[in-house]
Order: C-alpha cells, then sequence, then structure tokens
C-alpha cells in the first residue's frame, strides 16, 4: 500500500466558528428529507422524523449532519427549488437550535444554499463542484460558509449510462483542482474548500476503487478530502448484497480504508459502526512508522 499524505492539522473557517481537522477523522452523517432516497427509502421524509434521525446521528459521534431534500441517485429527476426548501430549512433550523454538530446542506441550488445557510447551515455540499447553478460560487463567498465540490461526470438522470475516462484518478483530480480555482476567483476562501471524488457519480466498480485507491493524489492538492461511499451500489457489486441497508460492513470496510488512505471526513448512513471503527484507525494511523 502506498504510503498515505499525513493528514494535516487545520482549521475549515466556518459561520459561528470553525471546524477543526486532524488526525481524527470526522464524520458527517446522512439526513435524507425525501421520499425517494436510495438508501432508506423516504424513512425519514417527515420533518419530525428526519430531526430525531439527525439527533440520533449526532449522539453516535457525528461532527457533521448533512440534510439533504433531493435524491440523486442514479436516474433520479430534479426537485424544483421551492419544494426542496420546504423540505430542508424546517429540519436545518431545528437541528441548528438543538445540536452541537455542524450542519450542511447537500444542494446545488444557489437559492436553496442561501436559505439553508441563514437557517443555520454551515457547510455547502455541492455535487455538482459549481456546475448546477452560475451563483452557487457567489453564495458560498458571501455565506462565509464551507463548500464541499464534488465530482459527477454527467447528471443523476445520466450518470451511471456508461462512464468512461481516460485516467479516472487524473481526470477527477484536475477537474476539482479547476473548480477550486473558480470557488476562490468567485471570492471563497481556500481554507473553507473541500474536495470530493463522486465515488458512485459516473463511475463504474473499477473507477470507484481506483479512487478510492489513489486518496492521496486528491490530499496532495493541499485540501481536505471528504469521502462518501456508505452503501453504494458498488459495494453490494463486490458483496452480493442487492439492499443498500444491507452494506453495513463493506461501508465500514471502506471508509476505514480510506481514512488510512487520507480521507479527512466520511459521509455515512451508518455512524455508530464509523465511530468505533474510525477510532480504532486513526490511532493506528497516528503512529510514527518504525524501520527495523
Amino acid at each position: 500500500m502506498n504510503r498515505p499524505v499525513s493528514k494535516q492539522a487545520r482549521r475549515i473557517p466556518l459561520p459561528h466558528g470553525g471546524l477543526q481537522l486532524g488526525p481524527s477523522t470526522l464524520i458527517m452523517g446522512v439526513v435524507n428529507v425525501t421520499p425517494d432516497s436510495f438508501s432508506d427509502g423516504g424513512l425519514f421524509y417527515a420533518k419530525a422524523q428526519a430531526v430525531e434521525q439527525g439527533l440520533a446521528l449526532a449522539e453516535a459521534g457525528a461532527d457533521i449532519l448533512d440534510v439533504g431534500g433531493e435524491t440523486t441517485r442514479p436516474g433520479s429527476e430534479p426537485t424544483p427549488a421551492a419544494e426542496e426548501m420546504e423540505r430542508v430549512l424546517p429540519v436545518i433550523q431545528e437541528l441548528a437550535r438543538r445540536c452541537p454538530a455542524v450542519i450542511s446542506v447537500d444542494t446545488y441550488k444557489a437559492e436553496v444554499a442561501r436559505a439553508a445557510v441563514e437557517a443555520g447551515a454551515r457547510i455547502i455540499n455541492d455535487v455538482t463542484a459549481l456546475g448546477g447553478d452560475p451563483d452557487m460560487a457567489a453564495v458560498a463567498a458571501d455565506t462565509k460558509a464551507g463548500l464541499v465540490l464534488m465530482h459527477m461526470q454527467g447528471e443523476p438522470r445520466t450518470m451511471q449510462a456508461n462512464p468512461i475516462y481516460g485516467d479516472v484518478v487524473a481526470e477527477v483530480r484536475e477537474f476539482l483542482a479547476q473548480r477550486a480555482d473558480r470557488a476562490q476567483a468567485a471570492g471563497v476562501d481556500k481554507e473553507s474548500i473541500i474536495l470530493d471524488p463522486g465515488i458512485g457519480f459516473g463511475k463504474t466498480l473499477e473507477h470507484n476503487l481506483a479512487l478510492i485507491r489513489n486518496l492521496a493524489a486528491l490530499a496532495e492538492l493541499g485540501y481536505p478530502v471528504l469521502l462518501g461511499a456508505s452503501r453504494k451500489r458498488f459495494i453490494g457489486t463486490l458483496t452480493g448484497r442487492e439492499i443498500p441497508k444491507e452494506r453495513l460492513w463493506g461501508s465500514v470496510g471502506v471508509h476505514v480504508l480510506g481514512a488510512a488512505l487520507g480521507a479527512d471526513i466520511v459521509r455515512v448512513h451508518d455512524v455508530a459502526p464509523l465511530k468505533e471503527a474510525l477510532t480504532v484507525c486513526d490511532a493506528v494511523m497516528a503512529q510514527e512508522a518504525h524501520h527495523d
């Protein structure tokens, strides 16, 4: 195994304080406020259920809660901004009031992002890396929110049709470097940017494995790296688990490995088992390598 990039101790500036990164891998818990999520099938669609889920994830050890009101599973259709805000804003307001975790909004719409930050979100998680809305970079700069830039080939409706790359690691790395530059040109603080290779978003099994194996290449760009592979289809392909909720152990495995290979943050559905596994992983990785 290639020696991973050492994780830097650094602080991501956010509204109302920052987020400390270091040897401990941070956990972003998923709060889907959608009727058709691939992983939980709308289980937390109602506001009260979504809030309780968020509080439970924070109690289990989530450092960040990622609240999303539009599914981006393969083949999904866009959700109107007004409907998306109706879903997420009450949940964000309640979680921000009741919970110490940093709230993130999973959206690519600038209008939704701005309203979400006003409601208490402190990170914008944009799966289009500024490609979905020309105003997103300005909103991130104005609000001084953290900004996750994720790679996706195509769009959710078509991304898994026939994804093709010459060199997936090099192409994803270059794309994210360019989008980070675009964000900074619009006034976003470099220290506020987080990069996500977009596992499962326009990638085959081989593409996903190559990106995870080479997370260090992304970390070398100098930004924190987020890995979100929880319950994804490639885990089911490898393990034979057809039902997303049954992919827990594969999800634990890939995120522990990802943390060892350089991921600063992991985005997961099952926080409690990941918290324990990452505690052990981070302790091992914090030890200096000794050679006989």
